[in-house]
């Protein structure tokens, strides 16, 4: 599928209200070509270089699709659940968890990017929403989002192409992933096939595997 870049968004550091952590999730949009990097956009901070940003999660996609599903779960926040609330720096229309699978190989605008695990949604969620539990929701959806790695420098724009260029691991969507590991008691080699899957951010692939034989080793339990 070839479609283009809706918005680009990107952000410095603000404090997240209630209790004034410093987040880089209130981004703004760009109008021309920004740089991208293997640490991401130009311009672009993370507060917790521990969770957020860093070569395995340089670029954050979220589907402006998934905004109509929060709106309709939450009506009270309708009118600000628009792109790049949630903290993404690309937006686009037609690609999801359902169509997109680990290891995609993406041309935006003259970058090369690789697909490297879904975002895992966090207590920030709620507080950028003012929403209790929205954070529970959007991973009990599976509406989470995705991270790239950065395999060629460039730049990209609003506008620009979209293109998948390469797919070694067609049967694990980000869908297929999330629901995998989020099941109360996980395949052990459903998890296996995961942590092997090209392109898969390392630390990933060693929390799959180490789960596996945990799962492997304490067949009864949980």
């Amino acid at each position: 599928m070839h479609t283009l870049i809706d918005h680009v968004f990107v952000g410095a550091l603000r404090p997240l209200p209630p209790e004034g952590q410093l987040t880089g999730m209130f981004k703004l949009p760009v109008d021309g070509p920004v740089a991208v990097t293997g640490e991401g956009l130009a311009g672009d901070r993370q507060a917790d270089r521990r969770y957020h940003g860093g070569a395995e999660k340089a670029l954050h996609h979220f589907p402006v699709e998934h905004y109509a599903r929060l709106a309709q779960r939450y009506p009270e926040r309708a009118a600000m659940l628009q792109a790049g609330v949630l903290g993404e720096n690309l937006s686009t229309r037609g690609w999801t968890e359902e169509s997109v699978c680990i290891g995609d190989l993406f041309r935006i605008g003259s970058a090369l990017v690789q697909l490297s695990q879904p975002r895992r949604p966090c207590w920030k969620i709620d507080h950028r929403l003012d929403i209790a539990g929205a954070s529970l929701f959007v991973a009990q959806e599976g509406i989470t989002g995705w991270y790239y790695r950065v395999r060629e420098a460039g730049t990209l724009a609003p506008g620009d192409a979209f293109e998948l260029v390469e797919r070694p691991n067609p049967e694990i969507t980000v869908a297929t992933y999330w629901r995998a590991t989020q099941a109360h008691r996980p395949d052990a080699a459903a998890l296996r096939a995961i942590a092997t899957a090209a392109g898969l951010a390392p630390e990933q692939a060693r929390r799959l595997a180490d789960r596996a034989a945990w799962l492997e080793n304490n067949p009864r339990g949980g």
